[in-house]
């Protein structure tokens, strides 16, 4: 009798041990990696967007004012915003800053290139506005003390709508 019940308590406690003990440690050591991952996921910084590194609606208002005041000022562009509302321009550009720079999105204007077919068409406008219009832009940036690795940033953006504006 006490040969049997060797016989079965090794197999017994090897089955405990293997068939509830060790999957219980090892669901335990899982949901600790999991929760330790989530714990550093929720520390980990959130990248802000462009629009909040900029300084979110106020920054984005400022730029514009600024920006218009140097483009009306300028004789060689100046005459693509003849005959515009320019309160109504600067609401459009400011909307359309905001969703291009990562901020809400209320935007309603036109595409670039609808928006800007008639002055290509019938005013000429060609790379040399567009660089002008550059040169205004990053002229802003830097008197509202944005840094020059931001400034790039957002002349790269301003870029990459070039040929959309110029109808190409």
């Amino acid at each position: 009798m006490e040969q049997q019940l060797t016989a079965f308590i090794y197999p017994f406690i090897l089955f405990v041990v293997l068939g509830v003990i060790v999957p219980m440690i090892l669901a335990g050591a899982a949901d600790k990696a999991r929760r330790e991952a989530a714990a550093e996921e929720a520390n980990k910084p959130v990248e802000k967007s462009l629009y909040d590194q900029l300084g979110g609606a106020a920054a984005i208002d400022a730029a514009v004012n600024i920006f218009y005041r140097r483009v009306l000022a300028d004789a060689y562009i100046k005459v693509f915003f003849e005959g515009t509302d320019m309160t109504r321009q600067a609401a459009k550009q400011k909307a359309f800053l905001t969703m291009v720079f990562g901020g809400p999105n209320n935007y309603t204007g036109m595409d670039m290139r609808a928006g800007h077919k008639h002055l290509v068409e019938k005013m000429g406008l060609n790379d040399s506005h567009f660089e002008h219009v550059l040169v205004h832009l990053r002229a802003t940036l830097a008197e509202l003390g944005v840094g020059e690795a931001k400034i790039a940033e957002i002349i790269t953006i301003a870029d990459s709508v070039r040929d959309d504006v110029l109808n190409r």
